[in-house]
């Protein structure tokens, strides 16, 4: 298990250009999908803690996954496996782009990239509203979490209108869930 762990999450950190919010559908798709460590539920719960705790969002999701699945030691492989491939690459292109960062070739591929990062932080959204909000991935009203949703909504107005700290809001929206379940709402 451990060795399947630090290359899942190698090759993870391989293909995660972009950063930590391009490795969450990566992430979903090697641990729900290709080798079903954990449910979508679990991995949208994944999400919420590797959001919440500080550090970096991809390192959190593989210690996280890594925890879950072999325990500390897991939680080890995990993390190394996701920040190996990112070290090795990060030091080679520091190397090259302190030399060529004029050259007209890296600049087009540099720009290339922009739109594919945010497409896959995009999908990565989707995917995760259509969770939290429908209970999976096909939009079904029978099954729609309202509290959810006006959580969701509220959030997401706060954010854009007034723009709090994020941790503010996250930390309403937690003290909002709590107070829902405690009167047997959410």
């Amino acid at each position: 298990m451990l060795t399947k762990l630090f290359f899942c999450f190698m090759e993870i950190g391989l293909m995660s250009i972009g950063g930590g919010y391009v490795a969450m559908p990566l992430i979903q798709s090697q641990t729900v999908t290709r080798y079903h460590w954990l449910t979508m539920g679990e991995f949208a719960d994944l999400v919420t803690i590797a959001e919440m705790t500080p550090g970096p969002i991809g390192i959190n999701a593989a210690t996280f996954v890594g925890m879950r699945l072999s325990g500390i030691p897991g939680a080890i492989v995990a993390s190394l496996g996701f920040i190996t491939p990112s070290t090795v690459i990060v030091s080679l292109l520091a190397l090259l782009y302190t030399r060529y960062k004029h050259m007209p070739a890296l600049k087009a591929v540099l720009k290339s990239l922009k739109p594919v990062v945010v497409a896959m932080i995009a999908s990565a959204g989707i995917k995760l509203f259509l969770q939290v909000a429908f209970g999976g991935e096909a939009a079904s009203f029978a099954h729609v979490d309202y509290a959810g949703l006006i959580l969701f909504a509220s959030a997401l107005v706060v954010l854009r209108k007034w723009k709090p700290s994020p941790i503010l809001v996250l930390l309403l929206c937690g003290v909002a869930g709590l107070g829902l379940g405690l009167l047997g709402i959410y």
